[in-house]
């Protein structure tokens, strides 16, 4: 059985969690409605397997990844209203096994439970098929849409001379670009990057009806 703690979410959203997760056997929900600020303490009680983070209540990405270093047994799913490919992107650079829409139909959200549980990240299928975005995260960490392309593509392990001819930009704009994502991402090399990379993640469906009806 995989124990389950969630953090703080919208009433509906909780209790559609709520629901879908005490009802299925293989799942306990431990703790919900949990203030991010004491999520970690929770979770030391506990010791989850999965925690369900609000991607409404993170000040900073890096919050994510200061939780998942101070709890390397528990997988962290982060929920989004409707996230962009490069904000679940974001969000597995800093940590997180999984990304994914709020609307994701129940019986997915709980498959996508069960996956991260054993360590298989999991994103929406609408962000696994890509979409451009200006910015995202906050002030200080945002990534442009043109470094969540180069951050794609070295997470896949291209060459600078490869991710170049890929987007059509000079070897020098990759160079400048992925500097850029080590600082932003807080790692100090392409090989901590590539010790992240999040390859063929499982993708569930957001397209169906939401976890609120589940």
């Amino acid at each position: 059985m995989a124990t389950v703690v969630a953090g703080k979410f919208e009433d509906l959203i909780a209790k559609g969690l709520e629901s879908v997760i005490e009802g299925d056997p293989d799942l306990d929900l431990a703790a919900r409605d949990i203030p991010l600020s004491e999520i970690e303490s929770v979770a030391a009680r506990h010791s989850p397997a999965v925690v369900l983070l609000n991607f409404a209540a993170l000040a900073s990405p890096f919050e994510v990844q200061a939780l998942t270093q101070r709890l390397p047994e528990t997988r962290v799913v982060v929920l989004a209203h409707r996230p962009t490919a490069a904000e679940c992107t974001q969000m597995l650079s800093f940590g997180a096994t999984g990304c994914l829409s709020k609307e994701t139909e129940a019986r997915d959200i709980v498959n996508a439970i069960h996956l991260a549980s054993r360590g298989m990240h999991v994103l929406p299928r609408s962000a696994a098929a890509g979409g451009g975005v200006d910015r995202l995260g906050v002030e200080g960490t945002e990534l442009t849409a043109r470094e969540g392309d180069v951050l794609e593509l070295l997470q896949d392990g291209c060459t600078n001379s490869e991710i170049a001819d890929a987007l059509a930009i000079g070897v020098e704009t990759v160079r400048t670009h992925a500097r850029s994502i080590y600082r932003k991402l807080g790692v100090p090399s392409r090989r901590e990057l590539a010790r992240r990379a999040q390859r063929e993640p499982v993708v569930v469906d957001d397209d169906r009806r939401p976890v609120t009806t589940g």
